[in-house]
């Protein structure tokens, strides 16, 4: 039995609706932020400075330097001075099935001295020098990566 022209075109806007319905569901559910989350940094406690694997970043009179092979500055700037993140509990099982993790150096507010803290960009966890650990919600672990010139 053939299906009619007017049957296919039919088929294909049910399936392009229901395609869009579950996109538009899979991005509300994996987009939300956790309800734990709270910002790592705020009015009273400014990022300035942050250096992570050999590439820095700097505030001063409020506009972000980096090194010049970064491409992203700017954007890689805002993305860590909005950081979300929820207080987590890790086992030590845990901690030892972690990938390698990257030094992450952290000034605030213009300190002299700096907060030297661990940074798993690949599972997504920071620890801080208090020994403290942090999860980054999913949907903001791309921005933390500087994108590097080639050149």
């Amino acid at each position: 039995m053939a299906l009619s022209r007017k049957k296919w075109n039919n088929i294909l806007i049910i399936a392009c609706v229901f395609m869009v319905a579950v996109l538009t569901f899979i991005d509300s559910k994996t987009n939300k932020m956790p309800d734990d989350a709270h910002a790592l940094f705020d009015d009273s406690n400014q990022l300035t400075q942050l250096q992570l694997n050999g590439v820095w970043l700097n505030k001063s009179n409020g506009i972000w330097r980096c090194t010049d092979s970064v491409l992203n500055c700017q954007s890689l700037a805002t993305a860590w001075e909005a950081l979300m993140v929820s207080p987590v509990q890790m086992t030590a099982g845990e901690i030892q099935s972690l990938p390698a993790y990257v030094t992450l150096s952290i000034a605030i507010n213009h300190q002299q001295q700096a907060q030297h803290w661990q940074y798993y960009p690949q599972a997504g966890y920071l620890q801080s020098t208090s020994q403290n650990w942090y999860q980054i919600p999913p949907s903001l672990r791309s921005e933390l990566e500087p994108v590097i010139s080639s050149q």
